[in-house]
């Protein structure tokens, strides 16, 4: 993704375009699922979400189709990455109608609350969920989150509705609590290199580098047209580096071979372009030996400071080093 920095910044780099009409910031802006939107803000204007509020409704709907990948694929890998969430609270912020929250409520999550710009929410709400309206790049506006501390916060292809994505996760991970985690995701980067490649008759590496954005019409709805920009894996790293997180793992998640063989389209879709990547990002360094000893070994790579390393003890609640086990 490309996220977008403020009027007048630069991001890694990058220095907003312009143009006659004045300065415009364009930003990725991933909805729920295959299609993504640019969000356009000009000086003399605010920044509009209207085009999700608009593609919503469609999203939902495609999302419910018996084949869509959200379905026999990404949630069922979400919902894994998830754990155990029996008497933990989760936080879903762009969380579409609710009904994922609801599900995991369902299933034994304690007090949560889902957090969606569109306000089109699930009228069926079992005891313990909250769905209130709001932007997630406006997180400190948002009553309902005041105060609140969360066991797990996710972003489901929604990360890129954020206006400042290093300020939105910093936000998240202030409601984290001490062992949570955000779990993330996001669409393949090379799926729209090589889209554009095909279209623009030009190479997998040009397209992926570009920052070129460009525009099409939404397969949910084909009287709104989308735009999009480009973005390397790299620019989701820094991004989770700069919020203070680390990656503590990362998915790529497939079709079942039960799913292969019922949906041989969606297989050949998958082995084309590749599908999501999903994101465990805990606090970084959150224990302060474990963090130190990691700088350690990248930067000596000795056996003699791994032995060292393996002897010592920590307290670190994740236990996910050697030396914290």
């Amino acid at each position: 993704m490309r996220p977008g920095p403020a009027i007048g910044d630069t991001f890694h780099g990058l220095t907003p375009r312009s143009n006659a009409g004045g300065v415009y910031i364009h930003w990725l802006v991933e909805s729920k699922g295959p299609e993504e939107i640019v969000k356009s803000v000009a000086p003399d204007r605010s920044d509009s979400t209207q085009p999700w509020v608009e593609l919503a409704p469609d999203y939902e709907q495609a999302r419910s189709r018996y084949d869509s990948l959200d379905r026999l694929v990404e949630w069922p890998a979400q919902r894994e990455c998830l754990g155990d969430v029996n008497g933990r609270s989760v936080l879903d912020l762009g969380c579409g109608n609710g009904g994922k929250l609801a599900e995991l409520v369902r299933a034994g999550a304690g007090a949560s609350v889902g957090v969606d710009i569109s306000g089109s929410f699930i009228t069926a709400r079992p005891s313990g969920l909250e769905l209130v309206q709001g932007d997630l790049s406006e997180l400190d506006s948002v009553a309902a989150l005041a105060g609140r501390r969360f066991d797990r916060i996710m972003f489901l292809q929604s990360f890129g509705y954020a206006s400042d994505p290093i300020r939105t996760l910093r936000a998240a991970r202030a409601m984290l609590t001490d062992d949570g985690f955000i779990l993330l995701t996001r669409t393949q980067p090379i799926r729209y290199a090589l889209e554009r490649a095909e279209r623009n008759e030009t190479s997998l590496g040009e397209e992926y580098f570009s920052r070129a954005a460009y525009s099409y019409r939404s397969s949910w709805n084909d009287q709104i047209s989308l735009s999009k920009l480009p973005y390397t894996m790299s620019d989701l790293l820094n991004v989770f580096s700069a919020a203070g997180l680390w990656i503590e793992s990362t998915l790529e998640p497939q079709l079942s071979e039960d799913a292969r063989r019922r949906y041989p389209h969606k297989q050949a879709w998958m082995e084309k372009y590749l599908g999501i990547l999903i994101f465990i990002l805990p606090l970084r360094a959150k224990c302060k030996r474990a963090g130190g000893a990691l700088m350690l070994l990248r930067l000596f790579r000795s056996s003699r400071m791994i032995q060292r390393l393996n002897r010592t003890t920590c307290s670190c609640p994740r236990k996910k080093f050697p030396m914290c086990a």
